[in-house]
């Protein structure tokens, strides 16, 4: 018990021996402090591989919202490999494992280099794999067969004398170890690389206040200052750019947060042509673009193809095909004004990506065209497949930006659309890129234009047309009850005429309810208040019928039964329209006429220096795998020792660690033709675990 307790008490006078320096080598150096920052590296990449990294801070706070956005924004999620805390665990994990490396790789190399021939012939008998022999042979001819037999089986040898006899000491896959080394220094050099292409200079730069993140997106790239500009240089960096068909560009945008700072590039980058083909389904097939490039040091511009996964590679720089979009297309344009008097439509060119101010009834409203697309398939009503499709033509769209700075959000088709039979013009409206479209279905006349329903509503709309289709519709009313009383007429026209101007702000339902409300309020009798409701509603009835009449340019003297069906439809059709407006919250809608298409590509411009680095610590990590785990570490010892009659006795030994089925094929391999070449007498221990004692 005295002797326990010393022991613990000396392990402990050690221990507190020990320098700083030396608890902080093992510290850095441990397994446990590795495998750690390993599986927190890992997670942290499977993270930036799942969510896409450096996209623009509005799409990341649509796709997550609010409260989980600020969150994953306080993590740097949506730039994992450049985040500060990712780039200081990469670092962390370099300075661990070069000190594992410095502290285990002279116990592996003097591993690979000694071959033990010291071994006692007590030690070798007491392995699991080893056979005697007494031969008749010389001790000099056992030797020498010996070592011919383990040479051609591959083990490298040393040869010891000791006492009377010889031991010949024999190793095998000793570069088993080296795998140890190669895989340690390949998880440090694919740090290096991971740290030099992680934008550390962009970071120190920002830290510094050197660099200002530039959020203004309506200005040209010449506005923007040095202070949000980044020069050529050799450090990593991943940007993009769109280049419209026959522009050109020298810098590349990289986003950052809330906005963008701008690369400064050593070449320029022309787009001669952009081709995109589609499948049946809408769907992009294939996109390509045919560049120019040219820089100083070039004799000559490299003209060149770029396509998915087929990039322009130059200097360092690779530029990948990575999206399109629209490049400025010039849209001819028609503005309905849908408030106030004054209803005669405004016709404009205008192209997209620009404002454009546009004044209706004294107020200025800022029109921002965002974007066109000239195909777009949708699936038939009632489609089983995926095939079943259609091409509903072209489509833009754009936001009305009020005086406030408030704005709405529309998406409009160029064509009518069929919906249950019956075509419309679809105009989608949201208040917010959160929010999903609502559409607004403005019925097409049989010209398939939406003039005639353009021209009802301004009618009804209108003062002086509105009282006089009022006006026409209060005397049918009239005589429909058999009154001759034309003093009620201009009553009858006034309430009509409220009640469609209600129904502009309002449905159809809660008109009436109103107009039910107001009788009520008048405390009309029952049996009286019921022709009332019955009467205004005829006239509302009629006086719309009545605007209709003229926008249609109908027969003003039929009545509304006279007509055919397609003719009703359409009334009812705007009628929903007309109590749709409201919620549609828009001054104007916007008819494209016309449109000259212009593409831009959507080119990615990277540069990673580290990227040759990471290969090389990619290559050295799978040969260091392959090392560690199929070449297997086997040592093997032969003594050889007179036995007084002029013959020879023979031990062999041999171990391994890895791979117990193929070295014990090796071990009898061996054994089998030591025997076969040494004449064995007496086979004393084969393959036997020592006895117990």
């Amino acid at each position: 018990m005295a002797s326990v307790s010393t022991d613990i008490d000396s392990s402990e006078r050690r221990r507190g021996r020990q320098s700083t320096a030396s608890i902080l080598l093992q510290f850095l150096g441990s397994m446990n402090l590795a495998i750690t920052l390993l599986v927190v590296i890992a997670i942290a990449s499977i993270i930036g591989t799942v969510v896409h990294q450096n996209q623009p801070y509005q799409d990341y706070l649509i796709k997550f919202g609010p409260f989980w956005f600020e969150i994953f924004e306080s993590f740097g999620i949506y730039d994992v490999y450049s985040a500060s805390w990712y780039l200081f665990l990469l670092a962390f994990l370099v300075v661990s494992v070069s000190v594992c490396v410095y502290r285990h790789s002279p116990v592996v190399i003097k591993e690979m280099t000694r071959f033990r021939e010291h071994q006692q012939e007590r030690s070798l008998r007491s392995l699991r794999h080893h056979t005697e022999w007494q031969v008749a042979a010389s001790p000099a001819d056992a030797e020498q067969t010996a070592a011919r037999v383990l040479a051609r089986n591959g083990f490298r040898m040393r040869r010891k004398a000791q006492d009377d006899a010889v031991v010949l000491a024999g190793m095998r896959g000793r570069s088993n170890r080296i795998g140890y080394i190669f895989t340690h220094l390949a998880i440090v050099v694919i740090c290096v690389g991971g740290l030099i292409d992680g934008n550390l200079m962009l970071k120190l730069r920002e830290v510094t206040g050197q660099l200002q993140i530039e959020t203004r997106n309506d200005i040209p790239v010449s506005q923007i200052g040095s202070e949000s500009r980044l020069p050529v240089g050799r450090g990593a960096f991943r940007g993009n750019v769109t280049i419209p068909e026959g522009g050109a560009a020298s810098v590349a945008f990289l986003n950052l947060r809330e906005g963008y700072v701008v690369q400064d590039l050593p070449f320029r980058l022309q787009v001669e042509e952009f081709r995109i083909e589609h499948y049946d389904t809408g769907e992009p097939r294939s996109f390509e673009s045919d560049v120019i490039l040219t820089a100083p040091d070039l004799d000559e511009p490299i003209r060149q193809t770029i396509r998915v996964n087929h990039p322009l590679v130059y200097n360092g720089y690779a530029i990948y095909q990575a999206s399109f979009g629209d490049g400025g297309s010039r849209l001819d344009l028609r503005a309905w004004p849908l408030a106030g008097d004054d209803r005669e439509p405004i016709e404009f060119d205008e192209r997209v990506e620009r404002r454009r101010p546009i004044e209706i009834n004294g107020t200025t409203w800022t029109l921002e065209l965002a974007e066109f697309e000239p195909l777009n398939v949708r699936p038939n009503e009632g489609a089983e497949t995926r095939r079943d499709v259609r091409n509903v033509g072209p489509r833009f769209t754009y936001r009305l930006r009020s005086e406030t700075g408030e704005a709405r959000e529309f998406d409009n088709y160029m064509m009518p659309v069929e919906v249950a039979g019956r075509w419309y013009f679809l105009s989608g409206v949201r208040g917010s890129p959160q929010e999903d479209f609502r559409y607004l279905h403005i019925p097409a006349d049989s010209s398939h234009r939406p003039d005639t329903f353009l021209a009802f509503h301004a009618i009804l709309s209108g003062e002086q047309r509105l009282r006089a289709a009022s006006e026409r519709a209060a005397g049918l009313v009239m005589e429909d009850f058999g009154l001759a009383d034309s003093s009620l007429t201009p009553q009858i026209a006034a309430t009509a005429r409220d009640l469609v101007r209600r129904l502009l702000e309002e449905d159809f339902p809660s008109v009436m309810a109103h107009m039910e409300r107001t009788l009520d309020d008048r405390n009309i009798p029952e049996e009286r208040r019921e022709l009332l409701v019955r009467f205004s509603r005829m006239a509302l009835e009629q006086t719309l019928w009545e605007a209709y009449q003229e926008a249609a340019g109908l027969d003003a003297d039929l009545e509304q039964d006279a007509f055919d069906e397609s003719h009703q439809a359409f009334f009812r059709d705007a009628i929903a329209a007309i109590e749709s407006l409201d919620q549609y919250g828009a001054p104007l809608f916007l008819e494209l006429r016309d449109f000259e298409h212009r593409q831009a590509t959507g080119l990615m411009i990277a540069r990673a220096p580290g990227k040759n680095i990471v290969y090389f610590g990619s290559a050295l990590l799978v040969l260091g795998v392959i090392l560690m785990f199929y070449v297997s570490h086997r040592r093997a010892w032969c003594v050889v020792r007179p036995d007084g009659k002029g013959g020879s006795r023979l031990l062999f030994a041999a171990v391994s660690h890895r791979d117990p089925i193929g070295f014990a094929k090796l071990y009898d391999s061996v054994t089998a033709e030591l025997a076969a070449r040494l004449g064995s007498r007496d086979d004393r221990s084969t393959d036997r675990l020592p006895p117990k004692t």
